[in-house]
């Protein structure tokens, strides 16, 4: 009979073994009949304290598939939620003392610490966990090069490659605006000034030399449009330009000619404000206006404009003093003295003279003939006759023999320069009338013209 019973017993609870259950906490809600005779059944039967994981839970399996999960050999694997990491054994065994064989807990998986970005930085949310989000920064005048945003991954990596701030945006430097200046009077050059340009780093604020191309500030600029640039780097070799304009201006006044029959010298370029224009005419013409002219600010020239008139020789003078002071600075004289027209060197020299007429002019030189002796002496300056009282006061005042043939050559300060005796080429006279300072000065301007004798 009592058999009967335990027999009974062993199938209600078999039965109670297929109701469900609430799987990794080691109790399963059952009715309180059936629940008070589980406990008489197993009540000599070491317990455990029902696991709980935290983020986590438990896989238990009894001994025998008894109903309880926490009795004496119940195994439980421990499983930690996604995100979380295991810290313990991965599977624990109720023990006879009634304790289980180990402690685990479920940590939250967290990513290595982010290196901070050099000039920049990152915010995160919720720290470097699983699932936290990191973005990066970068300090201002530097851009980033990588993942802007990182998220911690379950295998504890953050996402993407760790981000960099760099310098990119190159330097910057302001020029000054267009320099204008005039040239300075009488030249073709202005000397401009400015301020050399100071670069700024929109980054680090650390910038190379400032390199300059073109001419540096207090220099002499000639006339014309000049380009200025101005070049820097910051340490990341960005690089940052400015460039403006020199303007110089020269202020011209209208070109001016050489007056016919004349010459014309000018300073700087010939017609830029403060230029100076001196005129000259060539052998047998005067000036006439303005010897020298000067382009003024207003760019009009000062004085008259010259001309270059047939030089007119003026014979009614009283002395021979007068006579030569028109010739003085304009004229230079050859003066032939014979005591007759039929002299034979006065005659060969008229022979010599006569084919050498434009050599004669292209150097500036009156031929002046006396010829005779007081009281029936003459003079005659080309077709021009000198009176007998002002041919002898020439011939007196130079001292020249009445009774011998000779020849004086006198320079345009009338300055008595050689003496001859007897007939002198045209070939031997050149020769000194060219070695005579302003014949020098004239030689270049006829060379200019292109004035020369055939």
């Amino acid at each position: 009979m009592g058999s009967r019973w335990l027999r009974l017993a062993a199938l209600l609870a078999l039965g109670a073994r297929a109701s469900p259950e609430n799987e990794g906490s080691g109790y399963s809600p059952l009715e309180d009949d059936e629940d008070v005779y589980a406990r008489s059944r197993y009540k000599e039967t070491p317990w455990c304290s029902p696991i709980k994981v935290k983020h986590g839970y438990a896989n238990c399996r009894t001994p025998q598939g008894e109903y309880y999960k926490n009795v004496l050999g119940t195994r439980c694997d421990i499983r930690c939620q996604k995100g979380y990491e295991l810290h313990g054994p991965h599977q624990l065994i109720c023990q006879s003392s009634k304790r289980w064989s180990g402690k685990v807990l479920c940590k939250q998986k967290r990513c290595p610490t982010l290196s901070m970005p050099t000039n920049g930085g990152f915010k995160c949310l919720d720290g470097a966990y699983f699932g936290s989000r990191c973005e990066y920064y970068c300090s201002p005048g530097y851009q980033l090069k990588g993942e802007r945003v990182v998220t911690c991954m379950d295998s504890k990596a953050w996402s993407g490659r760790p981000a960099a701030c760099v310098d990119t945006e190159p330097p910057r430097i302001q020029c000054p605006s267009v320099k204008e200046k005039s040239a300075e009077p009488n030249k073709l050059t202005a000397r401009v000034f400015w301020d050399t340009p100071e670069g700024r780093d929109t980054a680090d604020g650390i910038l190379t030399d400032v390199i300059l191309k073109g001419l540096p500030p207090g220099s002499h600029f000639p006339e014309g449009d000049h380009k200025i640039q101005y070049t820097v780097y910051d340490r990341a070799e960005n690089k940052g330009t400015c460039k403006f304009l020199v303007k110089v201006r020269v202020r011209r006044c209208v070109k001016l000619n050489a007056p016919d029959n004349g010459y014309i010298k000018c300073s700087g370029d010939g017609n830029n404000y403060g230029a100076t224009c001196e005129f000259s005419c060539i052998g047998g013409y005067e000036l006439q206006g303005s010897p020298a002219r000067v382009c003024q600010y207003n760019l009009g020239w000062s004085g008259v404009e010259p001309t270059c008139a047939p030089m007119n020789i003026n014979v009614n003078v009283r002395t021979a003093a007068a006579l030569l002071d028109q010739f003085y600075e304009k004229r230079r004289l050859l003066i032939i003295s014979t005591p007759t027209a039929a002299n034979f060197f006065y005659r060969m020299q008229l022979g010599m003279l006569q084919p050498a007429q434009c050599g004669l002019d292209l150097r500036h030189v009156t031929v002046v003939e006396l010829v005779g002796v007081f009281p029936a002496q003459i003079g005659r300056i080309g077709v021009k006759l000198l009176p007998p009282s002002l041919a002898l006061q020439l011939r007196l005042l130079l001292r020249i023999p009445h009774y011998n043939f000779n020849i004086v050559v006198m320079d345009k300060h009338g300055m008595d320069k050689e003496r001859y005796p007897f007939p002198a080429t045209p070939a031997e006279l050149f020769a000194l009338i060219d070695k005579f300072p302003l014949r020098k000065d004239e030689m270049k301007l006829q060379a200019e013209i292109g004035q020369s004798c055939p």
